[in-house]
């Protein structure tokens, strides 16, 4: 017992800083951009801080993904798609959200030649090697569409190229690179998943439930903090965007101020709940309950997956 209590003192403050603030590494999903923004000025504006948190923005890179950092131990929280955190947990990753960023999805399917999507039997589409359009599967498969899925790191450049019949998109990324190429699709040729039945949250701040249960105060401290970083940048989004830019210009990302301003603009609408029009920053338990069913009725999952087993 007494070993016990030595060991849980010691690991305790090896999490504070020499200034007594609570270390906390957070790593974002993606590179910088203003899919990120809250966190950005939740940081620059001192919110952690007043907080009594330390907190370090670790952006993932090529050989090393977000969950990565985080299963391995080298940070406490990463943002994550509900569909995603589902088949993680489903495979026994145990992860809990503490705060909630989005309440639609932004996911788009864009087809060639003028062709609606939803009528596109065994079509090629391009994705990516990631969880994001777990949604847009199921659709494919509940519906008899039976498409080819081409995984490929940047789909947009081989759509553009003709290498496929349709592409998956985010609303507020690959969608508006389309446009700033001059390729401005026809309405029937997008299929927004939001405006049918497939409406499921995305981003959300998550955590391995065993590191959530060891820093279950500074936890709901970022939370609160971050939440408190998004309202500002609700309420100022052009000093948002600034902001934005300098951690665009600081990691090296190509991109500019015109991609990163729509981006910005469409995340903000994102975050409101299409039945209060208000940002909550909470999970919906009818959308985990329709995201679980769709997988588990896909074979994603192999069990259903609760809201009560996803928040803290």
């Amino acid at each position: 017992m007494y070993a016990k209590r030595i060991l849980a003192l010691i690991l305790s403050l090896t999490a504070l800083t020499a200034g007594g603030q609570t270390r906390f590494v957070f790593s974002p999903q993606w590179t910088a951009q203003a899919q990120f923004a809250g966190y950005y000025a939740a940081y620059e504006l001192g919110f952690y801080k007043q907080a009594g948190l330390d907190v370090e923005i670790r952006h993932p890179f090529a050989t090393k993904q977000a969950l990565d950092i985080i299963l391995s131990g080298q940070a406490q929280a990463t943002t994550l798609p509900l569909t995603e955190a589902i088949r993680l947990v489903n495979q026994g990753k145990s992860l809990v959200n503490i705060l909630q960023t989005s309440m639609n999805s932004s996911l788009m399917l864009i087809s060639r030649f003028g062709v609606d999507p939803a009528t596109m039997k065994k079509g090629k589409v391009l994705t990516w090697r990631a969880g994001h359009d777990l949604i847009a599967r199921c659709m494919a498969k509940r519906t008899g569409l039976d498409y080819e899925w081409i995984e490929a790191a940047t789909p947009r450049n081989l759509f553009i190229a003709g290498a496929a019949d349709a592409t998956i998109a985010m609303s507020y990324n690959e969608y508006f690179q389309l446009l700033q190429t001059g390729l401005v699709p026809p309405g029937n040729t997008i299929y927004r998943f939001s405006e049918h039945d497939y409406n499921v949250q995305e981003d959300g701040v998550w955590m391995l439930a065993t590191d959530y249960a060891k820093q279950k105060d500074a936890a709901e401290r970022f939370a609160e903090a971050s939440r408190k970083g998004w309202e500002w940048v609700a309420d100022h989004p052009e000093e948002a965007l600034d902001i934005v830019m300098e951690y665009v210009r600081k990691h090296k990302i190509h991109s500019n101020r015109a991609l990163q301003q729509f981006m910005l603009e469409e995340i903000l609408r994102l975050q409101l709940d299409p039945d209060s029009g208000e940002r909550t920053f909470q999970l919906r338990p009818d959308m985990v309950r329709k995201a679980s069913d769709l997988m588990l009725e896909s074979g994603f999952v192999k069990r259903p997956v609760t809201y009560k087993e996803l928040v803290p």
